[in-house]
């Protein structure tokens, strides 16, 4: 791979329609759409992203994501990049967040 993990999330996301990528907080790069992140990459070492707790247990229960290194037991998630794969796996989870599909749902008793 030619560019850092980092930077290849970053690329691959802040092309979709409205992404917009700045300076996180506590280091690394956030990308939001909106005012709703997506999450952030802290170097080449990790990404950090939300989702309802429901979404982020089913991504943790399959092994594409661990629960957040810091707060466990948010909806967060942090996804460990060591390899080339790891970058189109955050990636994946970035589109995820991106789409939403459960804020499509109407709210109903099964589903509140």
């Amino acid at each position: 791979m030619a560019e850092s993990f980092h930077d290849a999330i970053v690329h691959a996301v802040s092309g979709w329609a409205g992404v917009t990528s700045a300076p996180h907080r506590f280091g690394g790069t956030e990308l939001r759409v909106g005012r709703r992140e997506l999450g952030h990459v802290h170097g080449n070492r990790v990404a950090d992203l939300p989702f309802p707790l429901l979404v982020r247990n089913d991504l943790v229960a399959a092994g594409r994501a661990e629960p957040h290194h810091i707060y466990p037991e948010s909806g967060w998630v942090s996804v460990p990049i060591r390899h080339d794969a790891d970058v189109a796996r955050v990636v994946e989870l970035f589109r995820i967040n991106y789409e939403r599909p459960w804020a499509d749902r109407p709210v109903t008793t099964a589903n509140r």
